[in-house]
């Protein structure tokens, strides 16, 4: 059903208080009535027997690991009286409800929501039974047909029957926690008027001409529930309901000049309450947007989006649920993270198959934050058996659920069968036979999305497209050659990228200061190490991975630096993945690039540490966050070295409006001085995007990339900077022509606190010498903005953001990567 608020005459009440649960044998307790003696404990719901644990102080590793070799009964009492239905929005996974000693329902999927019909007696027993799934699982693998090959990161294969999250599974990814207990809300239905809704879908479009949009209903009504005279209205506009014969009525609303939904890069996001409006009363839709979304047609086989008529360059990361083991669906617990999205300029978010669906409050965010969902299936690795009608058939039915709950949300944008189970069957050897998508991808998903969200495009999985599947050229690919596979940073060019679902894993170490550190001793100590994701089966570690770059872009030895300075080691390892995040990028949406875009892998980590994340567990940026919020400016300045070429600058502006403004370069020796400097004037169309050489802003040559080398390089650094009419910098572009200069030396590096506990704190940074990776470190706060290079000239006022408590002291250094010294800050004494 649509994402529907209300329907007047059914009364919707959330039973969350007074949920207990307790843990038992497998199958040692079969039904309530089998229940002796039981240690009960005060349970949350929604949520999993692993939050439940947390909340009580008992959960440690070993117990959260053998929770699938277990039985876990939850119990609530509650009071109802008559007829009324119970509504299990998810539970996780095979579960049996029982209400009052009755069994009311089995589900077999965590997938899928559950309902039954009860009659109330006042005071009731509700009691839910999660069996464990380990022997479940074990079961699942004898005497099936067996798979064509068996994937190395999700090591349960039972998992390929079980419709149920790969989360927990993964050893290396994550905690090995598996997700258990009715994790979405459970819901106390009864229906106290004459409206009764047995299905409504809600379908919002946009024409062609960009303008008109169009709302179009589909409402099923039970058996004798007539609805009269009755209208379908949103935007002021109305549309009286026609029946369509078998209990099924329809209406469409034509909107002339309707304000129109966009990404946050390229616009608002305008929304509309919708309502069908009825004699016997009204249902309430949450509020929709208008866009229109569509794949480019392209012979190459290349994958680009075009939003609302208009080309899009896809920016952002991978969704990871800030709580893997609980799978929190509360807005509170969303926002935070995807207000970090948006603030970093990104403009989609990809759900993938390995993770589980996310509540509409997920969903209602993105709508409202203008971040694109790209929403896969959750399969995921792989062989599935959809030869198999059972599972088949639990397939489709798990898709029309999803969609038929998401098909009016403007954010949704692309719809992918799963990820890399292709993938999975070409790398592990499998005959080319194989690598097909086949019957359950091609035909059968296929066909759901075709007839319930016809608007919205479709890929059969992550990667496809190519051949072998995983090529990155073509279609749309995972992209790990600068990452994982260590090529050097031109292969971001060299290898044609046309678009990255997944890209540049790297273990992100968290800034200074933030709580998810854990307190452990950097680097190698075993916590520290567990924080750090790996492939199972490889004889490295995502750290190795960063460790090759520090070295190949510093001429570093980093266990040497890590033994000896390891505070510098970890300042050099912040810096380089946001260093190689920021390169990447800049080739990826230059001027002549043909990449429709590309998708970080993680946006937040799953577990304290130096995780994949650009986020870290506590929600914090790392320093590869804030590189990422400067690449994805929709008012971006880029410099590419050109080689012979020169440096070629990129002017992009994806705004609907024109900009005026000018572009300066600056070529500055290591000691602050000026080489050579100039600048002109620009003007940038909407959508536009514009190329010029660097040279041209300067009266006399200079070898600003030290291409020719004709003796020695005299400048240090190229800077770049976009200025609006009215002065004021929106962008900048830095090169270096002998590399990123991380050897200590005198900067001049200054530092002031301005402001007051009341208005706000901010730090005043200035330097006499180019400083790279700026960065406050600072126990109580953190830097709105932080890790950018400085240049000697006007101070640059950074705010400061509490991590906590704002009365603790404004206090901490500000660090430069290539600085002597760092200069200190200090809230006066009262």
């Amino acid at each position: 059903m649509a994402m529907v608020d209300s329907i007047d005459g059914l009364q919707r009440t959330s039973l969350e208080a007074g949920w207990e649960f307790c843990s038992t044998a497998a199958d040692a307790v079969a039904t309530p009535a089998a229940f002796g003696p039981a240690a009960w404990r005060p349970a949350v719901v929604p949520g999993t027997v692993a939050t439940a644990l947390r909340a009580a102080g008992l959960a440690d590793a070993a117990t959260l690991a053998g929770l699938a070799a277990r039985d876990h009964w939850y119990r609530l009492a509650f009071v109802a009286e008559g007829p009324h239905r119970l509504r299990f929005e998810g539970l996780a996974t095979l579960a049996e409800v029982w209400c009052n000693g009755e069994l009311l329902l089995c589900s077999h999927s965590m997938f899928r929501a559950q309902e039954a019909a009860f009659l109330g007696r006042g005071d009731n027993l509700l009691q839910i039974r999660f069996r464990a799934a380990a022997p479940v699982l074990a079961a699942l693998r004898q005497g099936r047909p067996r798979p064509r090959w068996r994937p190395v990161l999700a090591q349960e294969p039972g998992l390929r029957w079980l419709r149920a999250t790969q989360l927990g599974h993964m050893p290396g990814w994550e905690p090995a926690i598996p997700v258990v207990g009715p994790y979405r809300p459970v819901l106390l239905l009864r229906e106290t008027g004459p409206l009764r809704v047995a299905a409504v879908q809600l379908r919002p479009s946009l024409d062609a001409d960009g303008r008109t949009g169009r709302l179009s209903l589909r409402l099923r009504l039970a058996p004798g529930c007539e609805p009269g005279a009755a209208l379908l209205r949103c935007a002021g506009a109305a549309a009286p309901l026609q029946a369509l014969g078998d209990g099924l009525w329809g209406a469409a609303l034509r909107l002339p000049e309707v304000p129109v939904w966009w990404p946050a890069t390229h616009g608002g996001q305008p929304r509309h309450a919708a309502a069908v409006e009825t004699a016997a009363g009204a249902i309430r839709f949450a509020p929709t947007g208008f866009r229109r979304i569509e794949r480019e047609a392209r012979e190459d086989g290349r994958f680009r989006l075009r939003v609302n008529g208009e080309a899009l360059f896809c920016r952002g990361a991978c969704w990871a649920p800030p709580d893997p083991a609980g799978l929190p669906g509360d807005a509170a617990a969303l926002r935070p993270t995807l207000l970090a999205a948006r603030a970093a300029g990104m403009n989609m978010l990809r759900v993938g198959g390995t993770m589980a669906y996310e509540a509409p409050a997920f969903h209602a965010l993105c709508d409202e934050l203008g971040l694109l969902v790209w929403q896969e299936l959750m399969f995921a690795n792989f062989d599935y058996p959809a030869a198999d009608p059972a599972f088949l058939a639990e397939a489709v039915a798990e898709a029309e659920e999803l969609l038929e709950r998401l098909e009016a949300s403007p954010s949704l944008a692309v719809l992918c069968g799963g990820s890399e189970v292709q993938q999975q069957a070409a790398m592990l050897g499998a005959p080319r036979t194989a690598w097909a998508p086949g019957r359950l991808f091609d035909d059968a998903l296929a066909g759901v999305a075709a007839r319930l969200a016809p608007g919205v495009p479709w890929l059969p999985g992550s990667p496809s497209g190519g051949d072998p599947p995983f090529r990155v050229d073509t279609g749309v690919a995972h992209y790990y050659g600068v990452g994982a596979y260590m090529r050097p940073l031109e292969d971001a060019r060299r290898c044609g990228l046309g678009f990255a679902a997944e890209a540049l894993a790297f273990a992100n170490v968290p800034d200074a200061g933030s709580p998810a550190l854990a307190g452990w001793p950097p680097v190698h100590h075993p916590g520290w190490k567990a924080g750090v994701p790996r492939d199972p089966g490889a004889s490295w570690d995502f750290e190795d991975v960063r460790d090759h770059y520090l070295a190949r872009l510093h001429g570093l030895d980093p266990g040497l630096l890590r033994r000896s300075d390891p505070e510098r080691y970890l300042r050099l390892s912040r810096a380089v993945t946001a260093q190689v995040m920021e390169a990447c990028f800049t080739e990826w949406r230059r001027v002549g690039s043909d990449c429709g875009g590309a998708l970080v892998w993680l946006l937040r980590d799953v577990q304290p540490g130096a995780g994949w994340g650009v986020l870290d567990h506590a929600g914090e940026p790392k320093a590869a966050w804030h590189a990422l919020r400067r690449s994805f400016r929709p008012l971006q300045l880029l410099l590419t070295d050109e080689g012979c070429n020169g440096l070629d600058l990129h002017l992009l502006n994806e705004h609907a409006t024109a900009f005026a403004g000018r572009v300066a370069l600056r070529a500055l020796r290591a000691d602050g001085r000026v080489l050579a400097a100039g600048e002109a004037p620009v003007v940038l169309p909407p959508r536009g995007a514009l190329r010029m050489p660097a040279q041209a802003l300067l009266e006399h040559f200079v070898d600003l990339n030290a291409a020719y080398r004709f003796g020695p390089v005299r400048h240090a650094c190229v800077v770049a900077a976009l200025r609006d009419a009215a002065g004021r910098e929106v962008a900048d572009a830095w090169s270096f022509p002998a590399g990123l200069p991380v050897a200590p030396m005198p900067l001049g590096l200054e530092a002031r606190l301005e402001g007051s506990a009341a208005a706000g704190w901010s730090l005043l940074l200035g330097t006499q010498r180019p400083a790279v990776m700026v960065h406050v470190e600072a126990p109580h706060w953190r830097a709105a903005e932080n890790w950018f290079h400085l240049a000697p000239g006007p101070p640059r006022a950074v705010a400061l953001l509490p991590r906590g408590d704002p009365s603790l002291p404004v206090q901490g250094e500000v660090h430069a990567l290539n600085g002597e010294a760092p200069a200190g800050f200090r809230q006066a004494a009262d």
